[in-house]
């Protein structure tokens, strides 16, 4: 008797299963496809091409300024102390210049901000390491964070709300 309950209630499962199956499918509502945004054309072509420009210059500098820290890191485990100031300026340079990177690519409302601080960063990063004129990582990294610190001051002219 036992087996028979079991055995109906799985049919019945299984048919309501099959009715479940055989409803048709619920209708989504009909959506109008959104227009795209119309921008005249050229309209912020200039402004665009500045704020990728910078952008890159920090994500340039960003990455030499990592590099120029672990080089940094090596020469303090070689025993030259001198580096320990040019470690720590290029740690938060790399950090500051990631930071505008991104918000300058994405236009972010305060873009000037950062560009400000990034300037600064790179002025103070570029003096740091040029204080070791006769090391090629550490030129290279004056070097990047001087372009940067020139992106970032001509984005800061550009921007409005300076």
């Amino acid at each position: 008797m036992a087996r028979f309950k079991v055995a109906g209630s799985c049919l019945m499962i299984l048919a309501l299963l099959a009715v479940v199956g055989m409803a048709p499918p619920a209708k989504k509502p009909e959506t109008k496809p959104e227009e795209p945004t119309k921008v005249a054309k050229g309209e912020h072509m200039e402004h665009d091409a500045m704020m990728m420009a910078c952008s890159k210059a920090c994500s340039d500098c960003q990455r030499m300024c990592d590099m120029c820290t672990t080089h940094c890191g090596h020469m303090l485990a070689d025993g030259k102390k001198d580096h320990a100031m040019s470690l720590a300026a290029c740690q938060d340079c790399a950090t500051c210049c990631a930071a505008s990177s991104q918000m300058v690519a994405r236009g972010g409302p305060y873009s000037a901000i950062i560009c400000k601080a990034c300037m600064e960063c790179c002025a103070k990063c570029a003096m740091e390491c040029e204080k070791h004129p006769d090391d090629k990582h550490m030129k290279m990294c004056a070097e990047e964070c001087r372009k940067c610190e020139k992106s970032c001051a001509d984005m800061v002219k550009h921007m409005p709300g300076k």
